[in-house]
């Protein structure tokens, strides 16, 4: 599949501080692209260099196979990490004024923008001021001024931020809708579980350089398919010798085995110290505890 952008050796320093370091990525056509890394990482310099907002120090970013100009922007739907609405303009026709100035009629965009509220649940507020809405509602509108032109492409920066589950939700079933009509959607996100339920594959960055890049079960799968999960009763008892212990949540837990470290060894341990096992699985670990080891890990 063709690249619909593409990161080649992306140099970005200001002053004498750099932000981004040799960084090469490509996002194929139809695919569900996270972007990943820690606050301050330079995931929202890429976007900005790659949407021509920045330039870069050196390198080469491309958009649908070109360096991106204005004309794109009608393919291109962009929810930058800085937010901002007109306060006292109503919600329906904020939608539409935003429709508009994407070039689209204004009827179309007075139809879209009905059927969207309705969508989002917010039907009821369509003739609201926009600061008389709470900041998950505002988040909603904010999307909708994303998505009214249909865009090819959705680059979206920490979309789900500040939303309680249920419109997390939400936002991910139109993610997913959208790139099941043929949309490439990249998304900044520190919701692990939300990559893991949607995106085909991912980069990575650590301090401005890439430190995992691929799809999202290649990623995983360079760490080992021997991660233990298990439920329990009992306290685990401390031992980094043979493992390390991640991701406790009441009686359950994963563990991930030390280097020449076998699982049999591990249960054999356990059981050897009286904790009661009620169930055990094998698998890759969590991409949440991949996100911390790589962060954790100086060698990255």
């Amino acid at each position: 599949m063709p690249a619909v952008l593409s990161v080649e050796k992306l140099y970005k320093s200001f002053g004498s501080k750099s932000v981004i370091t040799d960084l090469s990525f490509d996002v194929e056509k139809g695919s569900i692209f996270a972007f990943l890394g820690a606050n301050g990482s330079g995931k929202t310099t890429t976007i900005r260099c790659l949407l021509n907002i920045l330039k870069p120090t050196s390198g080469t970013t491309s958009v649908f196979g070109s360096q991106f100009s204005l004309d794109m922007a009608p393919k291109i739907g962009y929810l930058p990490e800085e937010r901002g609405l007109y306060a006292t303009t109503r919600v329906a026709e904020t939608l539409v004024y935003f429709g508009e100035l994407k070039g689209i009629e204004r009827r179309k965009a007075t139809t879209w923008a009905y059927e969207y509220l309705e969508r989002v649940g917010l039907s009821d507020h369509a003739q609201t001021e926009i600061k008389k809405l709470s900041s998950g509602q505002q988040q909603k509108i904010q999307l909708g001024i994303t998505l009214i032109n249909q865009p090819e492409l959705l680059i979206l920066d920490e979309p789900t931020k500040g939303l309680d589950p249920v419109n997390r939700a939400l936002f991910m079933n139109m993610f997913a809708d959208f790139n099941a009509q043929g949309a490439t959607i990249v998304f900044v996100s520190h919701q692990m579980d939300e990559v893991e339920q949607i995106a085909d594959s991912l980069v990575m960055i650590k301090n401005g350089k890439r430190a995992l890049y691929g799809p999202l079960q290649n990623v995983k799968q360079q760490f080992g398919t021997n991660t233990i999960h298990l439920s329990f009763s009992g306290e685990i008892p401390v031992n980094d010798a043979l493992y390390e212990q991640t991701h406790t949540e009441k009686n359950e837990t994963q563990l991930t085995p030390k280097p020449n470290i076998t699982p049999k060894e591990i249960l054999h341990f356990l059981t050897e110290q009286q904790l009661t096992i009620s169930d055990y699985s094998l698998g890759a670990p969590s991409l949440q505890d991949i996100f911390v080891r790589v962060m954790d890990d100086p060698t990255y």
